[in-house]
């Protein structure tokens, strides 16, 4: 099987999971102008929703036929996105992504389908040199319109692929609670390499102290901590590789030597980053950068994980 085979797979689903939406979507908005409520939210569109549209009457001949005809096409729906969700499953474990999408599913709130996708939409991971292209790929990074000594930051960039930024989102929410292996994460990891599953446990606390902080402390808006959250989740590394060198792996290690000679007290650090590396161009000169605390944490957080997948 094919990427590119796989990656058509993947969207078509996509594609129905979004006309399904909008179907049932339209049915909601019919039974809401007719007053039809269902009481019982939490159980909306499972089995027990379904009996109850099926035995509802709008008492109007026009009424009840726009109401079967939305049942139709949300059931045929229904089907075929189950048959591609059970032929993507056949197709994963002889696809050119296997192990990749195995240690995906190490992670909270990645399974089978949201890997399959990270990995259609994504392709090679190891063509990123460093978590942050990939998380600029994506458009997951703050905008910027910045002029002089003004620094002006906006809302997410949204570049990149829809299909796995909204995948990345989704698995965030999962991070709102505190960390713990369910059941079924347990057996998602089983057979996994130890520092697989370590790297997905230290995700756990970091992406959980990130909700705790932004959400309870700061007092932010959900949607925007869920974006955070999902921007942190893609910066872990998955695979045994180490990173390779880049200049952006270089500056973070310099990150990492100099955030180890700033004291916890100080508000800034002033670090000189040499540009003497085989990368610089000549000319360059050494030049000071400043370090604020949340960012010798992340440096610090960042050497860890890099330490742990060696």
């Amino acid at each position: 099987m094919t990427e590119e085979a796989l990656r058509d797979l993947v969207r078509a689903r996509e594609d129905i999971r979004g006309d399904l939406m909008r179907a049932r979507q339209r049915l909601s908005k019919l039974l809401l102008r007719y007053d039809v409520r269902y009481e019982d939210t939490g159980s909306a569109w499972t089995a027990r929703h379904r009996a109850w549209l099926g035995k509802l009457d709008l008492g109007e001949t026009g009424a009840q036929a726009t109401l079967l005809d939305y049942l139709g096409a949300i059931d045929a729906l229904v089907v075929r996105r189950d048959a591609l969700e059970a032929t993507i499953s056949q197709l994963v474990p002889d696809s050119p992504w296997a192990q990749t999408i195995a240690r995906l599913r190490c992670l909270r709130g990645v399974d089978t389908l949201s890997a399959v996708g990270l990995c259609a939409e994504i392709g090679d991971f190891e063509r990123f040199e460093h978590p942050g292209r990939l998380m600029s790929y994506l458009g997951l990074v703050p905008s910027e319109n910045s002029s002089g000594e003004r620094r002006r930051q906006g809302a997410i960039t949204k570049t990149g692929s829809r299909h796995a930024r909204r995948l990345l989102v989704e698995a965030a929410w999962h991070y709102r609670r505190a960390p713990a292996k369910g059941q079924a994460l347990k057996r998602r990891q089983e057979g996994q390499p130890a520092n697989v599953i370590a790297i997905s446990w230290k995700a756990q606390q970091r992406l959980h102290r990130t909700w705790r902080r932004l959400d309870s402390e700061r007092g932010k808006r959900r949607t925007i901590v869920a974006v955070a959250a999902a921007r942190e989740l893609r910066g872990f590394p998955i695979s045994e590789r180490p990173c390779r060198s880049s200049p952006s792996a270089a500056l973070s290690s310099a990150f990492l030597a100099a955030s180890r000679h700033c004291s916890a007290g100080e508000g800034r650090c002033v670090v000189h980053v040499s540009a003497g590396s085989s990368q610089s161009r000549a000319g360059h000169v050494a030049r000071p950068l400043l370090l604020g605390p949340a960012l010798r944490r992340l440096s610090l957080s960042a050497g860890a994980s890099r330490h742990s997948t060696s």
